[in-house]
């Protein structure tokens, strides 16, 4: 074989100028052939595949042709600090110029320990052993193992709660409640689903089952529509564990960092957790960071010792350079920025007005609820809407047509109004809000005008106006 022949010829690859100059039609026939067809069909419905974002900046998205979209998304929380915040947009090239290292997995890392002892400051009590990953099923997979390793083998029964949601690797998976999510795969039998936000129940199970030694619960739920839990709950919850001696493991992935007013959502029932995982907004808005805190006798009694210390070491990618200098940054802006506080002040200013607009539209909007910046807006079912003749008949197809009034809704906020809003897995009559902490109240009064506009039409005027401008071809 000549040298020549040898050669291995480079398949015809895209360069990242190739990307840069691809419009939405391209972008979809690349999405569709090695991506994800079907999700391809909802973007569709949604008007959402015309949309094409070219840049991004503190509160707002522009797509290709200039056009600026609120974002009250948020990336379901991941972009607490607003799109591509100056702090950490200079953070992360001072990285790059100096060249820093990113994998050094033979020497231990300044970084990640200054990570990890920032979130220990943070977190309350004896929370302050951190495993540091980049997603939130990562953690969440290193607080059940964590929690499984020391309750042994005879305690290793899972509790967890309705309607949650907790990641689709396996052993998160296995404690999120969606059998579309879990599909035919085999995933954990130790596990207990409890009613979630029902002290005596909880109780029951565990009176019931002594094998239950570890309890996973969302301190909002963010899948099931963002559905909250009163302090007193929280605070039966940390008794009946210590009774009964079960771990209490608190998902914040979604609702920490500060998105419910404090940095910890728990911490509005004043309790500890003895695990928390964390993960989205920790990330800064540009890299994939996660993490889980522990008690620290817990983490020491698992992996405290040299033969067990790698028992659940890190991943190769866990706790890379730029990633945890980005969440240092991140955790400085938060406070420096006192963007917790403000997520109180314009969450309960949100709230207010969302509220004022279920007083004005009581047969379109059935609750709204939340905490701070991470917010629910339910709207009633399709045959609620209607007048009182036709709601009998209609009310047979509103399980089928179930989410279809927030669809058209958040369809239209964004072809109307430039505005982007999120869904919830479980709830499909729920529309997610959980905009940046840098939220100023001119934002929260465009949305809620948009809001007011599109409401007042009713719900013939909705429907009809999807039809003609969403739907519409050409």
């Amino acid at each position: 074989m000549s040298k020549l022949d040898s050669q291995i010829a480079k398949p015809e690859l895209l360069t990242v100028a190739d990307a840069k100059k691809l419009n939405a039609t391209e972008t979809a026939d690349l999405f569709c052939q090695h991506l994800n067809p079907g999700q391809l069909h909802f973007l569709k419905l949604l008007g959402f595949n015309d949309v094409l974002v070219e840049t991004a900046e503190g509160m707002y998205y522009t797509d290709k042709n200039g056009r600026k979209i609120l974002d009250f998304f948020g990336g379901f929380g991941s972009v607490a600090l607003g799109h591509n915040h100056p702090r950490i947009l200079a953070m992360r090239k001072q990285f790059q110029d100096e060249q820093r290292h990113e994998i050094a997995m033979a020497f231990m890392s300044q970084y990640a320990s200054t990570l990890a002892k920032n979130l220990a400051a943070i977190a309350p009590a004896d929370l302050d052993m951190v495993f540091l990953g980049s997603t939130g099923s990562e953690a969440v997979e290193a607080a059940l193992k964590l929690a499984e390793s020391v309750q042994g083998p005879q305690r290793a029964t899972i509790a967890y709660a309705e309607h949650a949601f907790h990641g689709k690797s396996r052993g998160a998976l296995s404690v999120t409640d969606s059998s579309f999510y879990q599909s035919t795969f085999r995933l954990l039998d130790n596990r207990v689903r409890i009613p979630f936000g029902d002290a005596t129940a909880l109780e029951s199970a565990l009176k019931q089952d002594s094998s239950i030694g570890i309890l996973i619960l969302e301190t909002v739920q963010g899948g099931a529509g963002i559905v909250t839990a009163p302090p007193e709950y929280w605070q039966e919850v940390r008794r009946l564990c210590d009774a009964y001696d079960v771990i209490w493991i608190a998902d914040e992935v979604q609702c920490g960092v500060g998105r419910t007013g404090r940095f910890f959502a728990f911490e509005h029932a004043n309790v500890v957790p003895d695990i928390v995982t964390l993960a989205k907004a920790l990330g800064g808005g540009k890299t994939a960071m996660g993490a889980m805190i522990a008690r620290r006798p817990l983490y020491m009694k698992a992996y405290g010792t040299p033969k067990t210390a790698l028992i659940h070491g890190p991943a190769t990618f866990g706790g890379i350079g730029e990633a945890c200098c980005t969440a240092i940054e991140a955790l400085n802006i938060l406070y420096d920025d006192k963007l917790i506080e403000n997520a109180a002040t314009q969450g309960v200013y949100l709230l207010e007005q969302l509220n004022a607009l279920q007083t004005k539209y009581p047969k379109l909007i059935k609750e709204v609820r939340g905490q701070g910046l991470m917010i629910g807006l339910e709207f009633n079912d399709f045959s609620q809407t209607l007048p009182i003749g036709v709601r009998q008949m209609v009310s047979m197809l509103d399980e089928k047509l179930k989410g279809s009034l927030c669809g058209f809704i958040g369809a239209l906020l964004l072809k109307q109004h430039n505005i982007l809003v999120a869904f919830t897995e479980y709830n499909r009559n729920v529309i997610r809000l959980e905009p940046a902490l840098t939220i100023e109240r001119e934002h929260v009064d465009s949305f809620i005008s948009a809001m007011d506009s599109l409401l007042g039409r009713g719900i013939t005027g909705i429907v009809t106006a999807y039809a003609t401008q969403v739907m519409r071809k050409g």
